[in-house]
């Protein structure tokens, strides 16, 4: 099998010998070139799978690769200091950027799914259709997602959709796990069934048995007339049931039996009824850790964890962001009945610089408040209203500070040794552009100790 050929562009030769070095461990064919001039020569004598280029280069912007490319996909390398530039050439035809100093991880990453964008259309196996759907700009059944983490995604919807196993999903709020629910039932053998939605924390503690499970007249006080359950309801067909650690340990009980004997009791009745329903539950919370502090029945967790799904937060999903603002933008000024409007460049880059805690929820709420405050066709980052914490330009790869024989790793060492007296683990995170998980994984890998600090 023949390595897959990538061409490296960068000046700085420390940066280009480091990342040779990364993607040749991963089984990856380098060439490299130092400008634009010479990547044209390695151009005529071969073809390759990815180009990887430095923004700024000697001569010719690294922009230019995008016109010589001839088809072969561009991934932009730049500091923050540029990200505005960097993000417009997303428009120019780049397939993806990344912000230096990179993680490592990120980079294969990157690297790995803009090879397989570029391959997937030659993939024609019998499964083609299905694949088609996977790898479509658009994403899968109207979730939008590109990238590594949601292709995933999408192929274990599609494995376990035909089954009747109970699902659970998890992931933060505003993240879309009712609609990934929603593809689960539509793409199931019950898709001509009811797909029944509770949000367990929306319906108060004393009423939560009565609505999932029915009752019998005069069950309780105010029982003037039998009623039928949510559950029952969902006969046939899908039960999502959203927020499920918020659900009453009493309530969880009798869930258990459901899903054990497929039978349920109304409040008030001594009689079972047979129930034919597929359970999907979702939760943002640790139902493990819950479990292990008797807040949620270590039982029930088994039974609802048959096939654990993740729906990544918006803030780990890469290039998706700017293309979902793309596509929210678009439907917005669809339903406003609007010609589409554009994001400045500024506001791409903040787009991408904020962290999204509301994930895609908030950003479709920042996107219509963007379109309604905008005074013309172009939304700034002004009209969006969101607070964006401007990354510091670290580690500035000039010639100067690249002295020594250094590499990014040794930069990152000696920044967060000088550092981690003065800053939280957070603060660290967010000066080096990174996530937590990956400042912790960094350094594990290079062994730098974490500071002591005080209990509070």
């Amino acid at each position: 099998m023949s390595q897959e050929q990538i061409l490296i562009v960068e000046d700085e030769e420390i940066i280009r010998s480091s990342l040779r070095r990364l993607l040749e461990r991963q089984g990856y064919s380098i060439t490299e070139a130092g400008s634009v001039h010479e990547a044209q020569d390695c151009l005529k004598q071969h073809s390759f799978s990815l180009i990887i280029s430095d923004l700024r280069l000697p001569g010719k912007p690294g922009t230019e690769m995008i016109n010589l490319a001839n088809g072969t996909p561009v991934l932009i390398m730049t500091s923050y200091a540029s990200l505005n530039s960097a993000v417009s050439t997303m428009k120019q035809g780049a397939v993806d950027y990344i912000a230096k100093p990179f993680d490592h991880a990120e980079m294969i990453q990157r690297v790995a799914e803009a090879i397989a964008r570029q391959a997937a259309p030659d993939t024609g196996t019998d499964a083609g259709q299905g694949k088609e759907e996977i790898f479509s700009g658009d994403g899968f059944n109207g979730i939008l997602g590109q990238c590594d983490a949601m292709q995933l995604l999408f192929r274990q919807i599609q494995k376990v959709a035909p089954t009747d196993a109970t699902v659970l999903i998890q992931g933060e709020s505003g993240t879309g796990k009712e609609l990934v629910a929603r593809a689960i039932h539509e793409h199931s053998k019950r898709i001509n069934g009811p797909m029944i939605s509770v949000n367990c924390a929306a319906i108060p503690e004393t009423l939560i048995e009565s609505e999932l499970f029915g009752h019998e007249k005069g069950a309780f006080t105010g029982a003037t007339a039998a009623r039928t359950g949510l559950i029952e309801a969902a006969n046939g067909g899908t039960l999502f049931l959203d927020e499920i650690g918020e659900l009453p340990l009493e309530a969880q009980a009798r869930l258990l039996r459901v899903l054990q004997e497929g039978e349920i009791r109304r409040v008030g009745s001594v009689q079972s009824l047979s129930v034919d329903v597929r359970l999907i539950a979702a939760t943002h919370r640790n139902l493990r850790q819950l479990s292990s502090q008797n807040a949620f029945r270590e039982d029930l967790y088994y039974r609802l964890k048959v096939v654990e799904l993740r729906v990544p937060p918006l803030r780990e999903r890469g290039s998706d962001i700017l293309m979902l603002a793309e596509k929210l933008l678009a439907r917005t000024c669809a339903k406003m009945g609007l010609e589409v409007f554009s994001l400045a460049p500024e506001t791409m880059a903040a787009i991408s610089r904020y962290q999204w805690p509301g994930n895609v929820r908030e950003m479709e709420h920042a996107i219509e408040r963007g379109v309604i405050l905008s005074d013309d066709n172009i939304i700034t980052p002004e009209n969006l209203d969101i607070d964006v914490r401007v990354k510091q330009t670290l580690f500035r790869q000039d010639a100067e500070e690249l002295q020594d024989g250094l590499t990014l790793e040794d930069y990152f060492q000696r920044f967060v040794l000088e550092h981690q007296d003065q800053m939280t683990e957070t603060e660290l995170a967010q000066k080096l552009g990174i996530s937590r998980k990956t400042l912790w994984e960094r350094r594990q890998r290079l062994g730098i100790p974490r500071k002591k600090t005080t209990a509070t």
